[in-house]
This record gives structure tokens, sequence and C-alpha cells, in this order.
């Protein structure tokens, strides 16, 4: 499998890249997965669902799949971060590439998302695992870079992009172990 990130701050347009992008790897027959970090308290789970009701029994894990999805929910006994590598490792090995969103400063390889109007600051300057960066204002980058710089509205050329430098990207979970 391949791996790369997609780090910015939020409101960067991350989420949005990423929903273009995985139907432009899909229709080169690619198969994605995402991992997507949370900042927040999240739950996929209802009230008065089966699956919220033994997970509210104290189950470790729930499992649940239909003949169209899976989904498994860990609760956590003590609070725990996990690292992208452990999330990876979750993963079905079968996927040609996994889109990491959010875990900006990890050491996968990342392509950076930057705007200029949203105010933040760039974070290829200082960091080493930003490959590229995916950008609607070019001219605007705080810094001088030898980076590949990517059109943040062109999901397909960006696609191609990471197809054509596949290699990069290739993921050893033997590494990460």
């Amino acid at each position: 499998m391949k791996v790369v990130g997609f780090a910015g701050y939020s409101g960067a347009g991350k989420t949005q890249l990423l929903a273009s992008l995985i139907p432009a790897l899909k229709a080169r027959g690619l198969r994605v997965s995402v991992v997507k970090h949370a900042h927040h308290k999240f739950d996929i789970d209802h009230p008065g669902k089966d699956t919220y009701r033994h997970r509210e029994a104290g189950a470790f894990e729930v499992v649940v799949a239909s003949d169209k999805r899976l989904a498994l929910m860990r609760e956590f006994e003590q609070a725990s971060q996990l690292t992208v590598h452990e999330l990876i490792a979750e993963l079905y090995d079968g996927v040609d590439w996994v889109l990491v969103e959010g875990f900006k400063h990890s050491d996968v390889l990342k392509i950076e998302v930057w705007r200029a109007a949203a105010g933040h600051p760039a974070n290829y300057p200082d960091d080493d695992f930003i490959v590229a960066i995916a950008t609607d204002s070019p001219a605007a980058l705080p810094a001088e870079t030898a980076r590949p710089i990517l059109d943040l509205n062109q999901p397909d050329t960006l696609a191609q992009w990471l197809v054509d430098n596949g290699q990069r990207f290739g993921y050893d979970p033997e590494i990460y172990k």
C-alpha cells in the first residue's frame, strides 16, 4: 500500500480535497482507505441502537456488519492517542492508497493543504515530511520551495501526480511495529 498525509490547519480544505481526490483515484481503478484524525469527541453510534446498547453495557469492541459495510467501535478503558501507524495497522492491507487527514506532526510523507485566505502559517518550511503543497494561491506562499506546487482545485491532476510519484509513498508496516 501507499500512504500519503494531507496536513494543514482547520479550514484549509483537507476534507473537501480528499472528498474530490478519492473518486479521482477510484476512477484509475485504485482502492482507497482514509485515516482521519478527530480532535473532538465523536460518535458514530446512536442511543437506542443495539450496538449503542452493547457498548453502554461495557463491551470493549462491537463489530456491526451488513452486506454493504462493516464498522468496528472500540472503547478505550483509558484515554489513548493512537499514532497514525497504529491506525494504519487496523486497515485492510489490500488497499492501494491510504489517505491520512490530519496528523500534521506525523512522520508520514504529507502534502500540505494551504490557503492564503485562511490566514494560517505554512508548515512546509519546517517540516521535512511535507513533499508537496496543494494551494489555491501559489503566489502567496510565504517561502520559496523546490517542492511541487499542486492546484488545490484540481483533484484529478493531484491524483495523477500521486500515481506518477507512487514509488515515493510505499509503506512498510514492519518499520513501525
